[in-house]
C-alpha cells in the first residue's frame, strides 16, 4: 500500500512538472525575452510626438563676480 501511493505520487508530480513545461503562457512568441527598441518605439508612437527644444542648462555659471570679503 505504501508503494501504491508513492508512485501515485511521483506520477501526479511528474505530470504537473510535463504540464507546466509546456504551457503555452511560458512560450515566448518570437523566441526573444525583449523586443528589440524599434518595435518598442513603433508600438508606443514616438514618431507622432512633437520635438520639442530643450536648453542645457548643465553648464551654466554665473558671469556677476562673487563680492570679494
Amino acid at each position: 500500500m505504501k508503494r501504491l501511493v508513492i508512485s501515485a505520487l511521483a506520477a501526479v508530480a511528474l505530470l504537473a512538472a510535463t504540464a507546466m513545461l509546456y504551457s503555452p503562457s511560458t512560450k515566448l512568441s518570437a523566441g526573444t525575452a525583449m523586443p528589440s527598441l524599434h518595435e518598442l518605439h513603433v508600438a508606443a508612437g514616438v514618431n507622432k510626438l512633437p520635438i520639442e527644444d530643450v536648453e542645457d542648462m548643465s553648464l551654466v555659471y554665473s558671469t556677476v563676480a562673487a563680492p570679494a570679503k
